[in-house]
C-alpha cells in the first residue's frame, strides 16, 4: 500500500524570498561580460596585440566581470540567507545555554511573512513555549518544596517533643495523631503530584460504559462520615439510568474532588447540593453546589492552578491540586466544567459530559 503525504500551506507565508536578485545580478554581469567580449574582439586596438593578445584580453575581461558577479552574488546571498541563517545559530546557542530571553528580528522591513521570515517567528515562539515551561517547573518545584517542608517541619517538632519522659499520655496520644495526620497529609501530597503528572503525560483515556448515576451514589455515601461530622444537608436530585462512555477512574477523581471541597468549604449545618441530568444528546450534566464560603473573581481565575488555595484558612486541610487534577481529566475527557461563585454565597461546579 502507497502512503502519501502533503505538507499542508503555511497561510502565514504572503511574500517570497527575492531569489530574482541573484538570478538578476548574475545575468546581468554575464551580458556586460559577453557584450564586453565582443566589444573587445571588434575593437581594432587589440589587433595590433595579435590573435593571442586579442584572446587574452577578453579572457582577462571575462573573468574580471565573472569575479565582480560572483561578489555581488555573495553579498545578495549573504544578506538573503546566510545572515538570517548565522542570526538564528548564534540564538540557537544562547537558548541551548539556558538564555530564553533571546529573540531574532525581522528581517523584512515591509511587514510581509516569507519563509525565512515564518522560520524566525516560530523560532522566537519556540523560546517563548521554553521559557514559560522553565519558569512552571521552577514554581512547580519551589511549592512541592513547601509543601512537603510543612508536615516534614510538623513531623519532626512533635517527634522531638515526645521524647520527654515527663510527658502526660494524653499529651503523647495528641502528639502521635497530630504525627499520624501530618504524615498522611504528605502521603497524600504526593500520591497527587504522581497522580496529576501522569494526567499530563496521558493522552490516551480508556472508556467504557457505565451508570454514572450508580458511580455518584457510592462516591457520596463514601464520604458519609463526613457530611455527618459537619452536620451538613445534603440535597440529591439525580435521573436514574444514566448511562455514558467515559472513563470510569478519571471520573471518580473529578467527584471525589468536588465533594471534597463542598465540605470543606461549606461551614457547619450548611447545606450541599448535588445533581445529575441526562442530556438529550446522549451526555450528562452533574451540579455540585454550596453555600459556604465561596470565591472572590480574582480567586476564580487561578482555581485550576496548582497549588493555589484561595481561601488560605483552609490549607491545611489541602495542597490546592484537587481543582488542577478536575481540569486535567476535563481536558482528557472533552468535557467542559463552569463554576459559578459569590463571596459569602457560596460556589457552583458543573461538569458537562
Amino acid at each position: 500500500m502507497k502512503i502519501s503525504y502533503q505538507e499542508p500551506k503555511d497561510k502565514r507565508i504572503n511574500a517570497k524570498r527575492p531569489v530574482w536578485r541573484e538570478f538578476l545580478v548574475t545575468f546581468i554581469v554575464q551580458s556586460i561580460c559577453v557584450f564586453a567580449g565582443v566589444a573587445l574582439y571588434r575593437n581594432r586596438e587589440l589587433s595590433l596585440l595579435g590573435d593571442w593578445g586579442a584572446y587574452g584580453a577578453i579572457v582577462l575581461n571575462t573573468v574580471f566581470l565573472a569575479i565582480v558577479a560572483n561578489v555581488l552574488t555573495h553579498i545578495n546571498s549573504h544578506m538573503t540567507f546566510s545572515r538570517p541563517i548565522m542570526e538564528l545559530r548564534n540564538a540557537a546557542r544562547k537558548v541551548a545555554g539556558g538564555d530564553f530571553t533571546v529573540r531574532v528580528l525581522p528581517q523584512r522591513q515591509d511587514g510581509k511573512y516569507d519563509e525565512m521570515e515564518v522560520l524566525i517567528q516560530d523560532f522566537n515562539t519556540m523560546v517563548s513555549e521554553l521559557s514559560a515551561n522553565e519558569t512552571l517547573k521552577s514554581d512547580f518545584v519551589a511549592n512541592v518544596s513547601h509543601e512537603i517542608k510543612t508536615p516534614l517541619a510538623v513531623i519532626k517538632s512533635y517527634s522531638d517533643a515526645l521524647k520527654d519522659p515527663a510527658l502526660s499520655e494524653e499529651k503523647r496520644q495528641e502528639y502521635a495523631a497530630v504525627i499520624s495526620e501530618s504524615a498522611e497529609r504528605l502521603s497524600t501530597l504526593v500520591a497527587n503530584i504522581l497522580r496529576l503528572n501522569k494526567m499530563e503525560s496521558q493522552a490516551i483515556v480508556e472508556t467504557e460504559r457505565f451508570c454514572l448515576d450508580e458511580q455518584l451514589a457510592e462516591c457520596i455515601i463514601a464520604l458519609d462520615e463526613a457530611f455527618d461530622e459537619k452536620n451538613l444537608d445534603v440535597q440529591i436530585t439525580m435521573d436514574e439510568g444514566v448511562f455514558i462512555e467515559s472513563d470510569k477512574s478519571l471520573l471518580e477523581i473529578v467527584w471525589n474532588n468536588l465533594l471534597n471541597n463542598a465540605i470543606k468549604y461549606t461551614d457547619e449545618g450548611g447545606t450541599i447540593r448535588i445533581g445529575l441530568t441526562q442530556a438529550t444528546e446522549g451526555g450528562a450534566r452533574v451540579v455540585i453546589s454550596d453555600n459556604g464560603c465561596g470565591m472572590s473573581k480574582e480567586t476564580m481565575h487561578h482555581i485550576f492552578d496548582k497549588f493555589y488555595q484561595g481561601d488560605t484558612s483552609h490549607a491545611s486541610q489541602g495542597n490546592g491540586l484537587g481543582l488542577a487534577m478536575v481540569h486535567r481529566v476535563v481536558e482528557l475527557l472533552d468535557a467542559t466544567v463552569t463554576v459559578e461563585s459569590k463571596e459569602g454565597e457560596g460556589s457552583t461546579f458543573t461538569i458537562s459530559l
